[in-house]
């Protein structure tokens, strides 16, 4: 953890060199007024992309504001667990040249010293983005403006840790962002805006959840000034209480499909589950010469759609079969999931097509 001298010393600096400059073609001093400081808390690369829009807005010779410290998660195993990296907030803006005694990563953010740190810098204002940690009311009661998230959800709607792949999971057809006020509650701080957006029935939590985030990033810039000047607060909408669902952790065990459960189910979970934990089905292969010769074969199941029902099945429910360019799963309901990318175990996604020849005329059934 980095020391408050050192702190000190470089807000000393940033203030110093914000409150006046000298213009290229006069050597008169201008006195400008102090740019108020804003502290910004972020770990995935989602959150690089509001980080992203915050550097470029306070670079804007108009901004009112500076983001004057980082927070975010500790280094951790990456790349297979190869490498202690830094989390991709850090290390952007280590590769848009900002300070490294300015970025924080604490176990816990309610750890005294990282709190005596923050509290020298005299934040007005903290914005948090998929930070990944808890706030205590300790660091809820630093900045005097308040606290600021970046929710990927209509908020009451899918408060918690998975709201957007909660989300896809039940199918819906419009989700959002909002931007509310963080209370010690799980997300039930006032509203600041939402903005809304139309759900593509094929489209994965990680590009959802990015896009989300991108709009996010500009409904922040545009109500920082509010923010700023306090009438945001004022005009917040509280959440209705009863009209709250939640969006709780995933859990690996989730990932399992079930081909009992019908096709439209099954494709929202490959889709909500994308990326992490991902989806997977065990599969019978039997060798075509001999039904008692058969093995148990476990797929990631990448990328599907729903079926069109106008299939002709095999004798047995259980059969999958290969049509165009999809494997065929048999679903509950006399429903079909097509399956079009798969991965075995330590292997690279490959298209059903592939798949299926690799197969050499083996049969396959669910299980």
């Amino acid at each position: 953890m980095y020391s408050i001298s050192m702190l000190r010393r470089f807000f000393f600096f940033n203030a110093a060199a914000s409150s006046s400059s000298i213009t290229p073609s006069s050597s008169t001093t201008t006195i400008t007024s102090k740019k108020k400081s804003l502290v910004f808390l972020g770990s995935p690369q989602v959150s690089a992309t509001v980080l992203d829009a915050l550097f470029n807005a306070s670079a804007a010779p108009s901004s009112s504001f500076e983001v004057t410290a980082i927070v975010t998660q500790p280094p951790s195993r990456r790349d297979r667990g190869r490498k202690v990296m830094p989390s991709p907030v850090a290390q952007y803006a280590l590769d848009r040249g900002f300070p490294s005694d300015l970025i924080f990563t604490p176990e816990r953010a309610g750890e005294e010293t990282f709190l005596s740190n923050l509290r020298t810098l005299q934040p007005e204002l903290c914005i948090t983005a998929a930070y990944g940690n808890i706030l205590p009311a300790k660091f809820l009661n630093i900045p005097p403006l308040g606290t600021v998230n970046i929710h990927p959800s209509l908020l009451p709607l899918y408060r918690g840790a998975a709201p957007v792949q909660r989300a896809l999971q039940d199918g819906v057809k419009e989700t959002g962002v909002s931007l509310a006020f963080t209370v010690r509650a799980l997300d039930a701080g006032p509203v600041i805006a939402r903005e809304r957006v139309e759900v593509d029935d094929q489209i994965k939590a990680p590009d959802l959840l990015a896009l989300l985030f991108s709009e996010g990033s500009k409904l922040l810039i545009c109500k920082l000034p509010s923010i700023f000047d306090g009438s945001a607060k004022v005009n917040a909408e509280p959440q209705d209480d009863s009209k709250v669902t939640l969006a709780p952790k995933i859990s690996p065990e989730e990932s399992w499909l079930s081909f009992d459960e019908e096709a439209l189910i099954l494709h929202n979970k490959v889709r909500a589950f994308a990326g992490w934990p991902g989806t997977r089905a065990k599969v019978l292969v039997i060798d075509d010469e001999s039904s008692n010769n058969h093995n148990i074969l476990e797929l990631k199941i990448i990328t599907t759609r729903v079926g069109s029902n106008d299939k002709i099945r095999d004798n047995d429910v259980h059969d999958i079969a290969f049509i165009k360019d999809a494997l065929v799963f048999p679903c509950g309901g006399r429903t079909d999931l097509e399956v079009l990318e798969v991965q075995l175990p330590g292997k690279k996604v490959t298209s059903a097509a592939a798949f299926w020849n690799g197969l050499r005329g083996q049969k396959l059934k669910t299980l």
